[in-house]
């Protein structure tokens, strides 16, 4: 067995085990939701229309949209966002096969339990759900498809999942991590609509045989999802993660980029050294990691001045680097109760970039020579930029309009670059990619992007425990620039793991700090 597939198959119990227990409630959720309401719609003729239009109306929410309105409105991070928002998808289905299922009985048959003096409930429960059952279980069946498609998505929002493969092993282009996630997720979805069918025929057939062994099938699996303690997949060997119920826990937020895939092994490394059990939650939106950081959800993660600067505190200004830092930190402090431990060391900038042999042909250097070309170029960028507010201020800067304009995984921007798929990219300038696949960075002399340090945030409860200020305050000001885009480009050209870019990174840690003693 290779170490690749031995690393994703030692995260499978947990993973598919929190992806069949999300699965499961939400479904279980959305049935105690959609059934009474289908009553309702039963009896009151009136009410069919509203209720049917109000599960239709949040099915086409985007599900991302309304995972992440969980944390930013409600507050909710992790299970209990994914677990709202996928009841919420699950209820469709379930409500209008209800509604349907009962509607279509034969009214013979109901008249005719009328008239042996069965009262309204005796004829609902005696009659029309047991002939309504089939059409009843195939919505069930529906429902179930989707909220285990829909749960890889919860990632983003903090919640375990399979999805953690998928987001992650895109990333970092791990084709055995995502090959993890969608078997997973292939497997569960068909595993649930096979036993669901056949609870679907046992109730056409009237057969206790049928069904019995439907419900076996789905009591094992909500039994390997509840606990995977009990799978024979052990800890790696070698692993350094000591989880105890007698350590404090803390949790590490971490975006979807490699950059600060490997920062968070950085980070955990320190902290569980200083004696927590640490959980990385990991492929979170720029957004939502804050707002959990604020909630108290998120104990610890790595953001940049220029994200805090433009998204949070909604500065379109930008004064020296210095000062951004200064107000940012005072402003965290004062608003969120968040503590910035400092700089890491190193800027991580968006920038605009190109194929070095195009931008010689056009005879562009920088982002002004860039403007007059720009209307036949086409710009791809990572999904979150283009609706941020650094993409409108240095827009608005240079007066810049491309023919097009195109979002990827910010994986994929670099491929479609080389390959001329799109002509300018808006790359990070940390990424080990640009000398590996000959782009050039242009330069932005009219400062149209903020600086982009990397700065160590705390939350209000971590922040209050000395020990661990005391664990983290050796990073700041440890890691320069070209250690940083050694370590990405490990990952990222060499396909080196994760593991091994963050202990590059806290080997030159330590070299940088005792610079007379050579680093293990």
């Amino acid at each position: 067995m290779s170490d690749a597939f031995q690393a994703q198959l030692v995260r499978l119990p947990d993973l598919l085990g929190a992806h069949i227990v999300l699965t499961v409630s939400a479904l279980a959720a959305g049935i105690v939701i959609a059934m009474p309401a289908a009553f309702v719609a039963l009896r009151w003729r009136g009410l069919r229309g509203p209720l049917l239009a109000v599960a239709s109306v949040i099915q086409t929410v985007p599900s991302l949209a309304l995972l992440a309105l969980m944390v930013a409105v409600f507050g909710l991070f992790g299970q209990p966002a994914a677990l709202i928002a996928l009841t919420a998808y699950s209820v469709l289905p379930i409500l209008r096969n209800t509604v349907t299922g009962i509607a279509n009985v034969d009214r013979a048959v109901v008249e005719a339990a009328r008239g042996m003096g069965m009262t309204a409930r005796q004829i609902l429960w005696r009659v029309e759900l047991p002939l309504a059952a089939p059409v009843i279980i195939a919505g069930i069946r529906t429902a179930a498809v989707w909220v285990v498609g829909m749960a890889t998505l919860a990632t983003p929002v903090g919640a375990d999942s399979l999805g953690s493969y998928i987001f992650s092993g895109l990333q970092t282009r791990n084709t055995t991590a995502v090959l993890f996630g969608v078997v997973g997720a292939a497997a569960l979805a068909v595993s649930l609509d096979v036993l669901i069918h056949l609870a679907e025929i046992a109730a056409a057939r009237r057969s206790r045989p049928l069904g019995a062994l439907a419900s076996l099938g789905l009591a094992l699996i909500l039994a390997a999802g509840l606990w995977p303690g009990l799978w024979p997949v052990g800890a790696p060997a070698g692993s350094d993660t000591l989880a105890s119920a007698d350590r404090p826990h803390l949790v590490v937020g971490v975006k979807n980029f490699t950059e600060q895939f490997i920062l968070a092994r950085v980070v955990a490394h320190r902290l569980t050294a200083a004696g927590f059990d640490v959980d990385l939650k990991e492929n979170l939106g720029s957004s939502v990691v804050f707002d959990a950081l604020s909630h108290g959800h998120v104990d610890v993660y790595i953001d940049y001045s220029g994200t805090i600067w433009a998204n949070e505190m909604k500065r379109t200004d930008i004064p020296a680097p210095a000062q951004v830092q200064d107000q940012m930190v005072r402003w965290l402090a004062a608003e969120h109760r968040v503590t910035s431990l400092g700089a890491l060391g190193f800027e991580n900038t968006y920038a605009l970039v190109m194929r070095d042999d195009a931008a010689r042909r056009l005879g562009v250097t920088s982002i002004e020579d860039l403007v007059a070309h720009a209307p036949r170029l086409a710009l791809g960028s990572d999904y979150e930029l283009l609706g941020r507010p650094e993409w409108a201020r240095l827009r608005d800067t240079y007066r810049i309009e491309f023919a097009s304009q195109r979002s990827f995984d910010p994986t994929l921007m670099y491929p479609a670059v080389v390959q001329g798929d799109v002509d300018v990219i808006t790359a990070f300038s940390t990424d080990g990619r640009i000398p590996a696949f000959g782009l050039r960075v242009l330069a932005d002399p009219r400062r149209g992007f903020p600086p982009y340090d990397a700065v160590l945030l705390v939350g209000p409860r971590a922040s209050a425990d000395q020990r661990v200020i005391a664990a983290l305050a050796p990073l700041v000001g440890a890691i320069d620039a070209e250690t940083m885009r050694q370590a990405n480009r490990m990952v990222d050209v060499d396909r080196d793991s994760l593991d091994a870019a963050a202990a590059f990174v806290r080997a030159a840690i330590l070299a940088r700090q005792t610079p007379d003693r050579p680093a293990n």
